[in-house]
């Protein structure tokens, strides 16, 4: 089995801007090619045979995905530990990492992927991930990644395994369903992947913003089972006094970027939630 790197820095509460300009030069003074991508196309040096890509990954989200692609060389920025990735400010020695990068994984609400951008110098190729866990859309993005990376089979052979684990979790929530029937839920916009993983009926979603007293007086009247709320974006309690219990979904994978267990870990959330009602 490949190996996965993952290095996690301390954070960077306090970033000086000035010493992030000071650095950025260090690794693009070199100059620069266009690392924009569009998400269909490769590069024939990183397939050559034997080649393992070296990947740059703002967070373990990103890291996931890469792995499920087929890279075995992973870096990771952001520490698993800091709950809201956006708020993370890399340091220059993060942007050094992206210097040696074959490509750096980022997605467009981190407000840092501009100074990613400009630390990834001629060699690296920035590549934008779009991050979704809905199964469909997520091995559809794993595919994609595997063309860019060369490692278009690996990528295949881990989408034979996300197709049979929903199977086999779609399975064990259905038959989890409180009185046999499909339970109605409040998604955020970030974890409504997770109805339709458990088959529920979804009535109503909110966020990424705090909902408002409008939204919720007219989600609460929907009478919703369960909030599936998500556990880095979370306001507190969503529908109080609504009656509605509310499940924290985890979408990032730990340390070991194994994405599967985010479908384990949220089905078993749930789950638990159900056998209570």
């Amino acid at each position: 089995m490949a190996r996965t790197r993952v290095r996690t820095p301390r954070i960077a509460r306090i970033a000086s801007l000035v010493a992030l300009s000071a650095a950025l030069p260090l690794f693009t003074g070199c100059g620069s090619e266009d690392t924009s991508s569009s998400g269909t196309e490769g590069q024939s040096g990183h397939k050559a045979a034997g080649h393992k890509p070296v990947v740059v990954a703002t967070t373990t989200w990103e890291g996931a995905f890469a792995k499920a692609a087929g890279a075995a060389d992973v870096t990771v920025i952001v520490p698993q530990s800091v709950h809201h990735a956006p708020d993370y400010d890399p340091k220059p020695s993060d942007l050094a990492a992206v210097a040696k990068a074959d490509f750096v994984l980022y997605a467009p609400f981190e407000p840092y992927a501009a100074k990613i951008k400009e630390a990834a110098g001629s060699k690296a190729k920035l590549v934008e991930v779009h991050l979704d866990n809905d199964p469909a859309k997520a091995g559809a993005e794993v595919t994609r990644l595997g063309g860019l990376f060369g490692t278009k089979d690996t990528a295949d052979q881990w989408k034979s395994r996300l197709d049979s684990e929903v199977a086999k979790l779609n399975g064990e929530l259905k038959a989890a369903w409180p009185g046999g029937k499909s339970p109605s839920v409040v998604s955020q916009v970030f974890t409504a992947w997770v109805a339709g993983l458990a088959g529920a009926t979804p009535v109503g979603t909110y966020g990424p913003e705090a909902v408002t007293p409008a939204q919720l007086a007219t989600l609460s009247a929907k009478k919703p089972a369960f909030v599936l709320d998500n556990a880095h974006m979370s306001t507190g309690t969503v529908l109080p006094d609504s009656g509605a219990k509310q499940v924290e979904i985890v979408n990032y994978p730990g340390e070991d970027l194994d994405l599967l267990a985010v479908y384990r870990n949220a089905a078993a959330e749930l789950k638990k939630a159900m056998a209570g009602s």
